[in-house]
């Protein structure tokens, strides 16, 4: 063997398989991962001081079941399944149902083909019973998604 070989040949100690792992660079990585957290953290946790408001624990409200009208296009009106005979009797069992506190909604299904004055009916019905919210009841469209 030549000289040239024997300096840069491979020793028995060089040809064993390195079985440790270095953990030098690990922990630089890590260092300065928590250096870079320590100045973040602050940052990030800096708010406005604001004194926020302070809440009670109530008992909720059983909102009342709501008031279904249904006038079909006869004009004929329906208090969820049952006939009203005309727009009196509907005012007085309005102006019970608007005594309850929290007071109903009155919601308001109408036939297409009903004419407006029936429903204009029911509606100032409702105002002279002293209902608060009157909402309609409609089918969705086929456009609208």
């Amino acid at each position: 063997m030549s000289s040239y070989q024997g300096m840069y040949a491979p020793s028995e100690d060089e040809e064993k398989a390195m079985s440790e792992i270095n953990t030098t660079p690990l922990v630089d990585v890590m260092l300065v991962l928590l250096i870079v957290f320590m100045i973040t953290i602050p940052v990030i946790t800096h708010t406005i001081p604001v004194e926020l408001p302070k809440v009670r624990n109530e008992a909720t409200k059983t909102a009342p079941e709501n008031i279904n009208i249904s006038v079909n296009k006869d004009g004929q009106i329906y208090w969820n399944q049952s006939l009203i005979p005309d727009t009196a009797a509907l005012l007085e069992r309005l102006k019970g149902a608007a005594v309850l506190k929290p007071q109903p909604e009155v919601h308001v299904r109408a036939d297409q083909a009903t004419r407006y004055e029936y429903v204009g009916r029911v509606i100032l019905t409702a105002q002279r019973a002293g209902i608060q919210k009157v909402g309609f009841i409609t089918e969705p469209g086929a456009n609208s998604r």
